[in-house]
């Protein structure tokens, strides 16, 4: 499940670092967390020392990446950018800096990089026909 809080501003897109995204996207998946619950979710898959976690969700809050609530002992981290308008931000500085702003390219090295399902490939072009379609 997603994490749909209501405090996701509408406010310019900030690229986060690979470890930040990291940090948010657990914060996405499970929603508001501590410091310790972010770090436990992220030794799962990578050495990372609690200090590290929290120093730089210490800097996420000072970037308007997160916020943080302390109102209890343990204070709670929240995401201010949601997952999507991440993803948009990153894929914009990716299309532009490696497929010099070519969609075409793009999607032809994705299909190319990691080949897809038929499910996959039926689901995209039936998102290609209503991105045509609203187009029109």
């Amino acid at each position: 499940m997603r994490w749909q809080g209501t405090n996701v501003m509408s406010t310019p897109t900030i690229r986060p670092s690979d470890g930040e995204l990291a940090i948010l996207r657990v914060l996405w998946s499970r929603g508001p967390a501590t410091v310790r619950d972010v770090h436990t979710e992220l030794s799962k898959d990578r050495d990372m020392g609690y200090t590290t976690v929290l120093k730089l969700m210490q800097i996420m809050v000072e970037k308007g990446l997160v916020e943080r609530d302390e109102r209890a002992r343990s204070h709670t981290y929240s995401p201010l950018q949601g997952e999507s308008v991440t993803q948009r931000c990153l894929l914009k500085e990716l299309l532009q800096k490696a497929f010099a702003g070519s969609r075409r390219e793009l999607v032809l090295q994705a299909l190319e990089a990691e080949p897809a399902s038929a499910e996959e490939l039926n689901n995209i072009r039936k998102m290609l026909n209503e991105a045509k379609k609203r187009m029109s």
